[in-house]
């Protein structure tokens, strides 16, 4: 097994070419990794710490050991209001390893299917004529809904009240527990990952605002066709290149910032930098801080958050068991399903260690296989948490086999749950108040996290934001200012008149 690296020499004659401001990023997830790359073009000598064998964070892949299967820790999926995240994709140069979908398929238990996609219609308009056709709602949860949307329509910047989450918000807007159910559970959950009753109401209407009503564009949904490892080892190579190291397996135990600097310690030694930027969860941040005054105050912030989990249920079966790429999956446990053989390139099992696929592969390729490779996803999983391997598997193909008959006849070859218990931190109401922003009291020290005050909720567009936002604060104490985050994407049609 590798070792635990060295701390470099911060002076060292490779790094001084490029300036002569060192920045440690202590975390190789997308927060660490968007500031990573963003300081590197900025000109500062970039040391990214990651405990880890490979980058990613909680938007990983590895070798299975009880599969020999690369797996994703979960499925992650991106929306065409994610511009951030989009931009950084095309900054590695890995944009075209996103597979676009303009569709979404609704099944109901007994394979009846509802399609939503847009039309020629203009924003916020463009989805009515297959929301109106969908099956799996009545004609008044519709109304009901499409009332609830047009308070969203006039309602651009909600306050994050901690009285009100928005399942509250909801029954005061008249919906349905159909339209709960299989319209905004649906939705939320899987995008915030926690129950609607714990939700703030703010982030809740942005995801509505942002992906379903601005425009047909911003609710287009991008799956990666790689592994994530792969797709974000890419930012290694990118580091690298511009005169920084990405370190593995290399942790960092304490952290001494002063006035001149910050001296970080771990297995390798101790080491001086100008900055250092934090970018790992919030409960490692909190342990990681200082152990002084100062840091008492944001302690105290971090301990209000909560952690909600995520399952992802791996499944090979020796057949095909459906045609579609992915589908939502109403009213039971299992909530979307991923059919990854039908747009995962195929990688060898040392890929996501360089960032690279297999030689030769290709973005469309298909396994040889007759078989079919599907992950199931399962947001806010707290009643799985404590349940066996076994009792999860069971549960979920009885339940697949609800939606897909043809589970009853495959066999299923290999199988694997991986359960990722502190999978993001919990949107809860009011806790805006508590998201601390990325400078810190110690004027050499940055925080970067989708949990930090992004103004967007704990996703992968929140993790890329923060990473950019720390690299702002930082050159702007450096006295080097520079702009990393790019616009929102502007809403279209008849949504331009409601900002």
């Amino acid at each position: 097994m590798q070792q635990e690296q060295d701390l470099p020499e911060a002076g060292s004659q490779k790094l001084e070419a490029r300036s002569n401001k060192s920045v440690a990023v202590i975390g190789g997830g997308l927060a660490g990794l968007a500031a990573g790359c963003a300081l590197s073009d900025a000109g500062f000598r970039v040391i990214l710490f990651e405990r880890r064998p490979y980058v990613g964070g909680r938007a990983s892949s590895y070798e299975h050991p009880g599969t020999g299967e690369v797996v994703d820790n979960c499925q992650h999926v991106l929306l065409g209001c994610c511009t951030n995240l989009i931009h950084f994709y095309e900054q590695l140069g890995v944009n075209d390893k996103i597979q676009w979908f303009n569709n979404l398929t609704f099944i109901e238990p007994g394979g009846r299917a509802s399609r939503l996609a847009s039309s020629f219609l203009p924003a916020p308009l463009h989805n009515l004529p297959a929301f109106f056709g969908a099956s799996s709602l009545s004609f008044a949860d519709k109304l009901g809904i499409a009332r609830a949307l047009t308070a969203m329509m006039f309602s651009p910047n909600v306050a994050d009240d901690p009285r009100q989450n928005f399942l509250q918000w909801l029954e005061k807007h008249g919906q349905t527990e159909r339209s709960i159910e299989r319209f905004w559970k649906v939705v939320l959950v899987s995008a915030l990952n926690e129950d609607l009753d714990r939700l703030s109401v703010r982030y809740a209407v942005q995801v509505f605002r942002e992906s379903f009503l601005k425009s047909a564009e911003a609710g287009k949904m991008g799956v990666p066709r790689v592994p994530l490892s792969d797709l974000y080892g890419s930012a290694t190579g990118y580091i690298r290149s511009h005169g920084g190291e990405v370190l593995l397996r290399s942790s960092v135990s304490a952290i001494q910032p002063d006035d001149q600097g910050v001296r970080i310690s771990g297995p390798g030694g101790e080491q001086n930098f100008d900055y250092v930027v934090i970018a790992v969860p919030f409960q490692a941040a909190a342990a990681m801080l200082p152990a002084d005054a100062l840091a008492g105050p944001l302690k105290q912030m971090l301990g209000r958050f909560e952690s909600s989990s995520i399952t992802g249920v791996h499944l090979w079966f020796d057949r095909q068991i459906t045609n579609l790429p992915h589908a939502v999956l109403l009213d039971r446990t299992i909530q979307w399903m991923f059919h990854k053989s039908k747009f995962h390139q195929k990688v060898d099992a040392n890929a996501n260690q360089r960032g690279a696929a297999m030689p030769g592969s290709s973005p469309n390729a298909q396994p040889a296989s007759p078989g079919s490779y599907i992950e199931l996803v399962i947001s806010a999983s707290k009643t799985l948490v404590e349940k066996s391997r076994q009792e999860v598997l069971d549960l979920a193909l009885a339940e697949l086999a609800e939606f897909f008959p043809s589970v009853k006849e495959a066999k299923v070859v290999k199988a694997t749950v991986i359960k990722e218990v502190y999978a993001t931190y919990s949107v809860l109401p009011g806790l805006d108040q508590y998201r601390p922003g990325a400078k810190t009291a110690w004027p050499r020290l940055f925080l970067a996290g989708d949990w930090t005050s992004t103004g967007w909720p704990a996703t992968m567009e929140g993790a890329i934001r923060s990473g950019y936002l720390a690299a702002e604060a930082l050159t702007e104490s450096a006295g080097q200012p520079k702009k990393f985050l790019v616009p929102d994407l502007k809403a279209k049609g008849l949504m331009r008149l409601f900002g």
